[in-house]
């Protein structure tokens, strides 16, 4: 529940992997606050790869497309991260039963400078 001197935190896009995706100073968090403070109305989906797309979906309770593209995040942008734990074996293409056993977190980039 938000407090009320709370506000959502707006997304502007998700991400697969934590990246740079251009020049500038950011600030990377982990994320543990409820995914209700998060607002994705206007959120762009960078997520690369259908079974991370799916998983995210059922895990925020909201649409996320596969849509392998390149961003450029503006100073204020934030963008929320899904961060798995462990590294993957080189072409390695996890199932969903795969992707749910992994251990992983989520993450706000924000991009500060």
């Amino acid at each position: 529940m938000l407090k009320n001197n709370s506000k959502k935190i707006e997304v502007h896009y998700i991400l697969n992997a934590p990246v740079l995706p251009n020049c500038g100073l950011y600030k990377f968090t982990p994320f543990s606050r409820s995914i209700q403070e998060l607002n994705f109305s206007k959120a762009i989906s960078a997520v690369g790869h259908k079974t991370t797309a799916i998983f995210l979906s059922q895990l925020l309770k909201t649409p996320i497309n596969t849509n392998r593209i390149r961003i450029s995040m503006k100073v204020g942008n934030k963008a929320l991260v899904f961060r798995l734990k462990e590294r993957l074996a080189e072409n390695k293409i996890l199932s969903l039963v795969e992707l749910r056993k992994m251990p992983f977190e989520l993450c706000i980039l924000e991009r500060i400078e």
